[in-house]
């Protein structure tokens, strides 16, 4: 069962565009940071087991709405380390 980024609007619907919105921010700054196109990501992903498209992945992202499945992979497959809610 995939848990949405958004999951929180069934217990707070103020919070779901709030959250989507900084969740896909994040990962687009760390994807600028770090240099990784989204047809690298996709690479990367493969290699964690999530079969992503350059497409799949701008459509999430220009959404706000994905798994956290998508998110946790996301981070790892940018290799970052000590990720702070507060960064997101």
């Amino acid at each position: 069962m995939a848990l949405e980024v958004a999951f929180l609007a069934s217990f707070c619907p103020n919070l779901r565009p709030e959250w989507a919105e900084r969740a896909a921010a994040f990962l687009k700054h760390k994807l600028k940071d770090t240099e990784v196109t989204y047809a690298e990501l996709a690479k990367r992903l493969k290699k964690h087991g999530l079969k992503e498209t350059e497409a799949s992945i701008t459509n999430k992202l220009a959404r706000g709405t994905f798994p956290a499945t998508f998110l946790l992979a996301c981070i790892a497959a940018l290799e970052l380390e000590g990720v702070a809610l507060e960064e997101i």
